[in-house]
């Protein structure tokens, strides 16, 4: 994989958008005992300070949810598909309790947490060719996490997906197996969508914060973010990585 970019059939649905990129290399994604606490915590800290987003009795009422939900009305999805960042946020408005995964997913839902903001990470060894945001043509082979059947795209669905088929599906709904976190991922790329203005400022905060945990807790340098858009809608992962 050498670069991420966003297809002109992204952008004819989403003009004002913005997808930041983030690329790290040297991960320990095992679950090691001697953060265990400390990942505890910080998945505990970032579901208080979701409430910040569920300001609304009626769930699918606060801003965040209903923003990502008018978004998904715009392509094709399967039935019940949403945005991963109201997972998450359904999740803590029922009071449910995060429990530590591993490194990366941990740290990554922490985000999403905390700054109402969608992220995808996944592993860039195991991504055929260069990886691509747009609207799919219908069949691209995908296979759901933990799955045992094939679940191709549907025709004009947003998907992020490379030579060998979609990578994710709606957006951030839901990600392939062949292309998940494992413990034994290294080389990674981060994805965040923002669809207005205030969702890409968020996004821009959430993303530098990201890059800080991820030196913090597996002492290495991210990529500088990149902020995709219709003028600049390419990220070359850099050489010195």
């Amino acid at each position: 994989m050498k670069q991420v970019t966003i297809d002109p059939s992204f952008w004819e649905l989403f003009p004002d958008a913005q997808v930041n990129i983030l690329f790290a290399n040297g991960i320990n994604n095992h679950n090691a005992d001697d953060n265990y606490d400390e990942r505890k915590k910080l998945l505990a800290k970032a579901t208080r300070e979701a409430d910040k987003f569920l300001t609304n009795e009626t769930f699918r009422l606060n801003p965040v949810v209903d923003q990502w939900r008018q978004a998904f009305q715009q392509f094709k999805k399967k039935k019940g598909a949403r945005s991963s960042i109201e997972a998450l946020l359904k999740r803590a408005n029922q009071g449910r309790k995060f429990e530590p995964i591993e490194p990366l997913v941990d740290v990554y839902n922490s985000i999403s947490l905390s700054y109402g903001v969608p992220v995808g990470i996944e592993d860039r060894n195991k991504i055929a060719g260069d990886l691509h945001l747009g609207v799919a043509k219908g069949g691209e082979a995908f296979r759901p996490v933990g799955a045992e059947d094939d679940e191709p795209a549907l025709e004009g669905e947003v998907i992020y997906y490379d030579d060998e088929g979609a990578v994710c599906r709606c957006l951030n709904w839901r990600e392939a197996q062949r292309t998940m976190l494992t413990e034994d991922s290294q080389n990674v790329v981060a994805v965040m969508e923002a669809i207005n203005s205030e969702q890409i400022e968020r996004a821009n905060e959430a993303m530098e914060e990201l890059s800080k945990l991820i030196n913090q807790y597996f002492g290495v340098n991210a990529s500088q973010v990149y902020q995709l858009t219709k003028d600049q809608p390419i990220a070359e992962v850099p050489d010195n990585l």
